[in-house]
């Protein structure tokens, strides 16, 4: 299995309203793309300062099914759509369980 784990922070001019999108429309993609076995977003909670502001946990199965949700065109569309505009930073990593 290959996990795949993004983590976010955001630009100081986005809104509340274009952060809770980004959860809505990623919540959305486990029943668009099938290759994707386990999905989870949230946003941080605030317990610890310095944090990445959001986090995006994907379990697939194999390396191809990784790649059909990286490369999927609803994925792209909510990266570019959604996110893009309002990310400051970036983290990944995709790692084997």
């Amino acid at each position: 299995m290959i996990r795949h784990v993004v983590l976010f922070t955001w630009t100081e001019a986005a809104t509340a309203e274009q952060k809770a999108t980004v959860a809505a429309e990623l919540r959305k993609l486990p029943g668009l793309i099938p290759e994707m076995r386990a999905y989870t977003v949230g946003h941080d909670v605030g317990i610890n300062q310095g944090n990445y502001e959001f986090a995006v946990v994907a379990d697939f199965d194999s390396v191809d099914d990784y790649l059909v949700y990286r490369d999927h065109p609803l994925h792209r569309a909510v990266i570019a759509e959604h996110i893009s505009p309002i990310v400051a930073t970036r983290a990944a990593v995709q790692y084997e369980l």
